[in-house]
């Protein structure tokens, strides 16, 4: 996978029977085939395009078919503001993707088994993105359940975002990767006028998991998602752990 010294991919993997690979423009990060109205909203501080991503769609391809998510359940991480971010410490070779200009998707390993997506939004250098958390697969049924065969239901197939990744298929070879730009397999549409989540069903708490003060929900309350879905994965905080010298740990994204 090649990254530019700010993280953008310049080898975006083609979708099946489409154009050829083509690199978006250096540091740029915007997806150029997204929506002008999903443009905008990825230029937004990740606070402001959080609950509006809910209801959007985010799709990916590969050889073996398209799976789509309608998004119910996001977080928002805001760098070096946010003890519970992945970028709080700064910019780092697993991290560089978050420092692009809104548009590209970061993807990160964790826990030696699963993958994590978001959407990264604002302007290039800030480090702002919004953890996919949950949602419903809308396209790719079967599909997505074989990439998830020990899911008991189809509500289980993407809650959770490790869950919501593997259905999508998305793995750290994504990871940088421009929504809708040509070559890239990861597209992002928002939700259609009338289908968006009423605003007073926007839920929002304190994020899931997150050790040391970016947990505190009175705080940093960064969880959003959709009052009554039940794709919606159930908040646990995190375990106590020890702080690391200098201050606690990061969690979360």
């Amino acid at each position: 996978m090649g990254l530019t010294a700010r993280g953008l991919r310049t080898d975006m993997p083609s979708a099946p029977d489409g154009p050829s690979e083509s690199a978006a423009p250096e540091g740029s990060g915007r997806g150029i085939g997204l929506a002008e109205e999903t443009r905008r909203l990825l230029a937004l501080d990740c606070l402001e395009a959080a609950p509006q991503l809910l209801g959007a769609v985010i799709s990916a391809t590969d050889s073996a078919g398209t799976v789509s998510v309608r998004l119910t359940e996001v977080e928002a991480y805001r760098g070096e503001q946010d003890p519970g971010s992945h970028a709080y410490r700064g910019p780092t070779a697993r991290n560089a993707s978050m420092f692009c200009a809104g548009g590209v998707i970061y993807v990160y390993f964790t826990y030696g088994m699963h993958h994590c997506v978001n959407v990264v939004t604002g302007p290039e250098g800030v480090s702002r993105a919004v953890l996919l958390r949950g949602g419903e697969v809308v396209e790719g049924l079967e599909l997505a359940r074989s990439r998830r065969p020990a899911a008991r239901s189809g509500r289980d197939l993407a809650r959770g975002p490790a869950r919501l990744c593997r259905a999508l298929g998305l793995s750290l070879d994504d990871d940088g990767v421009a929504l809708g730009a040509p070559g890239s397999r990861v597209s992002l549409a928002l939700a259609e006028p009338g289908t968006a989540p009423a605003p007073d069903a926007v839920r929002t708490g304190a994020r899931t998991g997150v050790s040391g003060p970016g947990g505190d929900g009175r705080l940093y309350p960064w969880r959003f998602w959709i009052d009554g879905e039940p794709t919606v994965s159930p908040y646990r905080a995190a375990a106590p752990r020890r702080a690391r010298r200098g201050g606690a740990s990061p969690g979360g994204l």
